[in-house]
């Protein structure tokens, strides 16, 4: 079957093929993705992929077709890369029809994407990459005006796009539950892509630095605040355990006020995924106390290399965090709630190994990258309606159910 994916994300995918979902998609799957990119010029993007990748860059039987995207975009600009989108999408598509369109998130790409169905007649799927019902209006202690009106057009742009959707990829079963018109309609849920198989395990589980991180931004919404409440409540019990947080945080004079100058947290800029996932790999504890979150990667990640986790009972993480299993779950926001499972954690090594141990066999055995491509593949096949469109490790996958 043949795809075409509108990406909203301006990162660059991965050089790595075997980090690449499409590249691996490509023994079910082929097709045409969109996607704006970080890049200036097209020296820039040969730069990274090679000479003759700009404008086109082919991984297995998929094709990325660039649009320059500097990060600070002005409104001119989004609408040319929507325009872009659209022409794009149509002449791919008269030069071989699509079976299927996916768009990625359920903001102004997914009506994009719902201009393409209708003219082109091709089914289209919606993933849903956030929790709708809280994107934006958690991003600050009191949201204004600018939040609440983006949660408005969320709220707007979920609606259309869902209502001329053929399916939906959901990240956890009742991610639409609180908007009764979209309840019903048919949903996929798996998880997010994570290359499980190339994240290496930890080896050393009693490292000689020990210490609590946190990996993602905005720090509001993901819980930093609530994070170093319940650290700096237990950081004289534990003076040779540290608190580190990961992200970009042009906001950086509240959070180190929250930090109270202690000289055991450590605020650290942001890096590559290669970089983070090293330092993700020797955390004692890895936590998501997000206030909003579609299902937490930084989560999978930390299993993948067996390292106990720690979650807010929010969105998709509960998928993620089997409580009192591979991890703890506590009540979003609430710090006391979060110590108490960081002070039992940090003084019992045996439940860290154990449960590190139980993260990274749920990883690799049920959320590794076969399974996300069968899942995947098989969500546009019951788009679609074909049954049985090929094989992966073993299964037959792509069956109508």
């Amino acid at each position: 079957m043949r795809i075409l994916y509108v990406h909203t994300t301006l990162l660059p995918p991965p050089t790595d093929l075997r980090m690449d979902r499409f590249y691996l998609l490509s023994s079910l799957l082929e097709g045409d993705i969109i996607q704006p990119i970080w890049f200036q010029t097209p020296e820039e993007v040969e730069a990274v992929f090679g000479p003759g990748s700009y404008p086109v860059h082919t991984v297995g039987k998929f094709r990325y077709h660039w649009f320059l995207s500097p990060l600070a975009r002005g409104i001119g600009h989004r609408l040319a890369t929507f325009w872009f989108c659209l022409r794009k999408g149509l002449e791919l598509h008269r030069e071989r029809r699509f079976d299927c369109i996916v768009a990625y998130s359920h903001m102004t790409n997914a009506l994009v994407a719902g201009v393409l169905k209708w003219l082109t007649g091709s089914r289209l799927i919606v993933e849903i990459a956030t929790s709708p019902d809280l994107v934006y209006i958690t991003e600050r202690a009191h949201p204004g005006l600018r939040e609440r009106g983006m949660k408005l057009y969320s709220d707007i742009c979920l609606h259309l796009s869902m209502l001329v959707a053929d399916r939906a990829h959901l990240l956890y079963p009742k991610q639409l539950h609180s908007y009764p018109l979209l309840r019903n309609l048919p949903g996929s849920v798996f998880h997010e892509f994570v290359p499980v198989s190339l994240i290496d395990r930890k080896k050393d589980w009693e490292d000689q630095e020990r210490y609590i991180l946190l990996v993602g931004a905005p720090w509001y919404l993901k819980g930093a605040d609530v994070l170093v409440e319940a650290f700096l409540a237990l950081a004289t019990e534990f003076p040779d355990v540290r608190l580190k947080i990961l992200g970009y945080y042009p906001d950086r004079v509240e959070l180190d006020a929250l930090t109270g100058g202690s000289p055991q947290i450590e605020i650290l800029k942001a890096r590559p995924n290669v970089e983070a996932l090293e330092i993700i790999k020797r955390a004692t504890i890895l936590v998501q106390p997000s206030r909003c979150e579609g299902l937490g990667r930084t989560l999978l990640e930390a299993m993948s290399s067996a390292v106990p986790v720690v979650g807010s009972d929010v969105g998709g993480i509960p998928m993620l965090v089997h409580d009192g299993e591979n991890g703890f779950l506590f009540p979003v926001g609430d710090s006391r709630a979060l110590e108490v499972r960081l002070r039992q954690l940090l003084g019992d090594g045996e439940l860290r190994r154990r449960m590190g141990e139980s993260g990274y066999a749920r990883a690799h055995g049920e959320l590794n990258e076969d399974t996300y491509v069968a899942e995947f593949a098989r969500m546009v096949a019951d788009a679609v309606g074909k049954k049985g469109v090929g094989r992966i490790g073993g299964v037959t996958v792509g069956i109508t159910r």
